[in-house]
């Protein structure tokens, strides 16, 4: 997924570089918290001191690990001697107060979940400036004509513009479900090996968790209850099928017999090997495909909410991969998708064009509603109108002369509309007479 739209940032957030950094941070912040809270020997000098040379070097973490086979003691001794480096011989070693009462959870879990704030921030950007872009684009096509289709068959008149408004809509409601599930996980917890507090006061972990920007676990057993990460995976499998929604819709917009919209293909680009006239939709495509990734990665986060008593590390393989690929590739659709829908490119005589492709057929709702307002009953209404609307549909089908539904509808005696009348109905624009109540509500639509 390394390519010219994935943003090193997002990577970096997963990276073991920056996963240590918290680390050291939480580590720095503990020590600060005991030496204020003065109940056991570190000095607030010591605490300085701490602060002032704490340090890791990610190989020699590995180094050790490949002997210890633990992460986070890896990681203590590491930063231990960064930090006694320069003591003196003969002093009390500062870094013995590092890790005081803590367990691995309490480090791992608070830094998982201050890295996934950091993910979700840029998310959280990446879908603000695409509903931005979806709506000032809906404006600007807000009166290029095209059709709905429902099924996939001629349904009505629209414009082309409700199509990105409905996307700028929808990613309202994922910003919103962003925003919250970013808060739902920004907890920290440093409560000791099941909880309790056993040898730890909990002012250490409000003092740590406030200066992370993090809430501390009301109760935790030894790790961060599961379920914030599976409501947070939960959201970006939402969003990441907002994206396939709209991905989905452009690859239709531009096969060959639609070719009502395009993704940009710049100049010097190729689009097959073996046939150079192809302009395939393989950025949409990609999009689509991603989000089954990050659909099928909320499976995983469900998954891991149910631990064996207090805690089992079996959640946390699985999330390790998972989470890191369902953020960098949500962030990925986001980048594709802002670059292919500002620069959609547009065929509104296309558009003209499909909408008569069917010779009128879809007006045919507004003549049902007119030959009822004649007097007759709906089912006679129907049967007129269903008629004439089949005969014309074969003919379209076999790509046969004939007359329009219009004309087939004129010299239907039976049909009791009177031409001034059919006038109005087979304009699309009677379709739309209440659209600005569509575009008011767009208008007051804020990111």
């Amino acid at each position: 997924m390394i390519d010219r739209y994935t943003r090193p940032e997002m990577g970096h957030i997963f990276s073991l570089e920056n996963k240590y950094a918290i680390w050291q941070e939480i580590e720095v912040l503990a020590c600060e918290a005991q030496a204020e809270l003065g109940k056991i020997g570190i000095t607030k000098e010591e605490a300085a001191w701490i602060r002032e040379h704490a340090a890791f070097n990610k190989d020699e973490v590995d180094a050790i690990e490949a002997v210890t086979n633990h992460d986070v003691i890896s990681f203590l001794t590491n930063m231990g001697e960064y930090i006694d480096k320069e003591v003196p011989e003969g002093e009390p070693k500062p870094s013995r107060w590092v890790h005081f009462g803590m367990t691995s959870s309490d480090l791992g879990d608070t830094a998982l979940c201050y890295q996934l704030v950091q993910a979700t921030d840029i998310i959280i950007e990446d879908c603000r400036k695409l509903g931005e872009i979806c709506k000032r684009r809906a404006f600007e096509e807000r009166e290029t004509l095209c059709v709905g289709r429902t099924h996939g068959i001629h349904a009505e008149p629209m414009t082309f513009g409700m199509k990105f408004g409905s996307w700028a809509w929808e990613l309202k409601r994922d910003l919103d479900r962003l925003i919250d599930a970013r808060a739902n996980v920004a907890f920290g917890a440093i409560s000791g090996a099941v909880g309790t507090y056993s040898s730890i006061d909990p002012f250490v972990e409000e003092y740590v968790c406030e200066h992370l920007g993090l809430v501390h676990d009301p109760l935790s057993t030894q790790v961060i209850s599961r379920d914030h990460h599976a409501y947070l995976a939960g959201v970006l499998a939402t969003t990441a099928a907002t994206c396939e929604r709209i991905a989905t819709e452009i690859r239709n917009l531009q096969k060959t017999d639609t070719l009502e919209a395009e993704e940009p293909f710049k100049k010097g680009q190729k689009g097959s090997s073996a046939m150079p006239h192809k302009r395939n939709p393989i950025t949409m495509e990609k999009v689509c495909g991603l989000s089954r990734v990050v659909k099928a990665n909320a499976q995983v986060a469900f998954d891991n909410v149910a631990l064996w008593h207090e805690r089992d590390i079996s959640h946390s393989s699985a999330e390790r991969v998972a989470q890191a690929d369902s953020f960098i590739a949500l962030d990925h659709m986001f980048q594709c998708l802002t670059r292919v829908v500002d620069g959609l490119i547009l065929y509104p005589e296309q558009m003209k064009a499909n909408l008569n492709k069917t010779r009128g057929l879809i007006f045919s709702s507004k003549v049902l509603l007119a030959l009822v307002e004649t007097g007759i009953t709906r089912e006679e209404a129907y049967a007129i109108v269903q008629e004439n609307a089949m005969a014309t549909w074969r003919e379209v089908q076999q790509c046969a002369g004939g007359t329009t539904f219009r004309e087939k509808l004129e010299a239907d005696p039976r049909c009791t509309v009177a031409s001034e009348k059919l006038d109005e109905i087979f304009d699309p624009w009677d379709f739309l007479t209440r659209i600005d109540r569509v575009f008011d509500r767009l208008e007051e639509l804020e990111f």
